[in-house]
């Protein structure tokens, strides 16, 4: 395995901002689902999580040629591993993307409520209108062949996590909002599904551990890096979650910011912070599914200007479509984290590790823990999805 130039600190700043996400946003909500006690299988999710992802790395170990996720399937499994991987993670991806406009759509609602704009016979009004403006803003940063600005933007989605947490608590501590909801629910069993699955959610890093790991110039030093992420990032979550359950208590809504007062300074922070990284973040996660069609399209040639335009923008018009018709941001990322996340953090890896490796060289702690990873992965697959997936079709009839 070649080295690679970046350091320890620089590759924990990139590990910090991979597992900082717009998941945040929904933890307090997941905490009304399953109560207090959930908090545990927060704490359980992100270990599990961090086990995996040193998985991986010990995968990328085995042969020097692989690089990313999908190499790691194929080195598994074959071709079909590859496949699998594949699919999971541009799935995940896509979907990720489309639950950016959601966000988008839902806060600007918030802030201006009663916008509307009518051309000719046709009206668009509220979140539709928001979610077709950003896909208006967001288009022409997807046609960049060379996103380095944006990665370097999105680069400050650590900080964004931690200004909207301290504004959050700034809302509830000085400008007034309080602690009067202080949720009281122990443990809600019906919501666990999709607790777990939000959970989940929120530590979908796995598909960029491998470049993480490529990048260390000290690779043996890749499990305290995810040590140091895990963890910041889990007390990040946690701090939210309480903050959000606390204020709003079962009232809490799938994204917090969809309950601070717009008046407030603190709320306003908290918003316009929110809707920067999706704004930044979008095109970097399609890029790869816009990559992979035109490679098919086009093959090793390359696609011109023209073709990838248009593929990059039929794949945003494709998006703003399915945010339209399934405006429902907890219950789709539940649904990621249950159905996909799952499948990328949890069930992968252990599959991959057992097969690269043997299960004869594995010790018994490890076979005990991919055990509990798998059963645990296993039954939030089956229950989470489910779940999600009834309270989607419930929320369209």
């Amino acid at each position: 395995m070649l080295a690679g130039t970046g350091s320890f600190v620089r590759t924990c700043i990139n590990g910090l901002n991979v597992l900082s996400g717009v998941g945040l946003l929904s933890v307090p909500y997941a905490l009304s689902q399953g109560g207090w006690l959930s908090l545990a299988l927060l704490t359980a999710v992100a270990a599990a999580c961090w086990y995996t992802g040193t998985l991986l790395g010990h995968c990328m170990d085995a042969d020097a040629a692989i690089r990313t996720y999908p190499d790691i399937g194929e080195r598994a499994f074959g071709w079909a591993g590859r496949l699998v991987v594949s699919a999971f993670m541009y799935a995940e991806l896509y979907l990720v993307a489309t639950g950016f406009l959601i966000l988008e759509g839902d806060n600007l609602d918030k802030l201006f409520p009663s916008a509307c704009v009518s051309l000719g016979t046709v009206s668009l009004a509220g979140k539709q209108l928001f979610v077709v403006l950003v896909a208006l803003v967001i288009a022409p940063t997807t046609w960049l062949r060379s996103l380095s600005v944006l990665a370097y933007v999105s680069a400050t989605g650590v900080f964004a996590s931690v200004i909207i947490v301290l504004s959050v608590l700034w809302a509830a501590a000085v400008d007034g909002v309080g602690f009067s909801g202080r949720g009281t629910t122990p443990l809600r069993i019906t919501g666990l599904p999709t607790a777990l699955g939000l959970y989940i959610f929120c530590y979908g890093g796995h598909p960029v551990f491998p470049t993480l790991y490529t990048s260390m110039n000290q690779k043996s030093q890749f499990p305290k890096m995810l040590v140091i992420c895990f963890l910041l990032c889990t007390l990040n979550y946690g701090a939210m979650a309480v903050l959000g359950y606390l204020m709003y208590g079962d009232g809490v809504l799938s994204q917090v910011t969809l309950n601070l007062p717009v008046a407030r300074l603190s709320s306003k922070v908290a918003i316009y912070t929110t809707l920067l990284n999706p704004i930044s973040k979008y095109a970097l996660v399609m890029t790869p599914i816009a990559a992979a069609i035109e490679e098919r399209i086009c093959g090793a040639v390359g696609a011109g200007a023209a073709v990838s335009v248009a593929v990059r923008t039929l794949l945003v018009l494709s998006t703003v479509a399915v945010a339209l018709a399934v405006p429902f941001f907890a219950d789709l990322m539940a649904l990621v984290g249950s159905l996909l996340n799952v499948g990328m953090c949890m069930l992968l890896p252990c599959a991959c590790y057992v097969r690269i490796f043997g299960a004869p060289s594995m010790s018994r702690g490890e076979a005990a823990a991919m055990g509990m990873i798998l059963a645990l992965g296993s039954l939030v697959a089956v229950t989470g999805t489910y779940s999600s997936l009834m309270k989607i079709i419930h929320e369209l009839m």
